[in-house]
């Protein structure tokens, strides 16, 4: 399962298509819960059913931000979309806020199961260091890589977008942000480690 993260995230970082980008990138995180499925000790478990959830809500999230680009764009390729923050600014806010959630910044609720899972394996096999370290330096490098394709330089030229982003879009992403945040702050609701 570490191997399966490394190479996971080595794809992603291979990856023109963005929502094959997002779908490897959801494999390598769960390869983390796997790891903590087998090693079946407190700490890896509620790691893993932070993860779980934490990952569902930022995985859709990116998915619905996929979406909303194909509906404008009618393209998947990261090379033909990218520079969108020129023509939709709020957006980039929610492109920024779903890739930082992807990479676990703190004190997300995703950065508590990945650090939980990773002591669990440290304690397991102090090998495993290695490759989770490997595996979370991998996780920043395709999340940044994501956001800057598809957010940062030159329009294309062959792109016309003449509507803007709709209420509902931003809704659904407050929708997807919200549990997210609010986990994060009542973490206990889901594990009996944390006071």
């Amino acid at each position: 399962a570490l191997w399966g993260i490394l190479v996971a995230s080595s794809i992603c970082l291979r990856q023109t298509d963005l929502k094959a980008m997002i779908a490897y990138s959801s494999i390598s995180h769960m390869g983390l819960v796997i790891c903590a499925t087998m090693i079946q000790t407190q700490w890896s478990l509620s790691g893993a059913v932070f993860l779980m959830i934490a990952h569902g809500l930022t995985s859709s999230m990116l998915f619905c931000l996929a979406n909303t680009n194909y509906e404008r764009t009618h393209s998947r390729t990261l090379l033909l979309t990218r520079g969108l923050h020129l023509i939709l600014p709020l957006m980039t806010f929610w492109w920024l806020t779903a890739n930082l959630a992807n990479l676990a910044i703190p004190p997300s609720i995703n950065l508590m199961g990945e650090l939980l899972i990773i002591t669990a394996l440290f304690n397991w096999a102090h090998i495993s260091i290695i490759l989770t370290g490997l595996g979370t330096l991998l996780t920043a490098s395709y999340s940044l890589y994501m956001f800057l394709m598809t957010q940062r330089g030159k329009l294309p030229t062959h792109l016309i977008i003449n509507h803007p982003t709709h209420t509902r879009e931003h809704y659904l992403m407050a929708l997807h942000l919200i549990p997210l945040v609010l986990l994060t702050t009542k973490p206990e609701l889901f594990t009996n480690i944390c006071p």
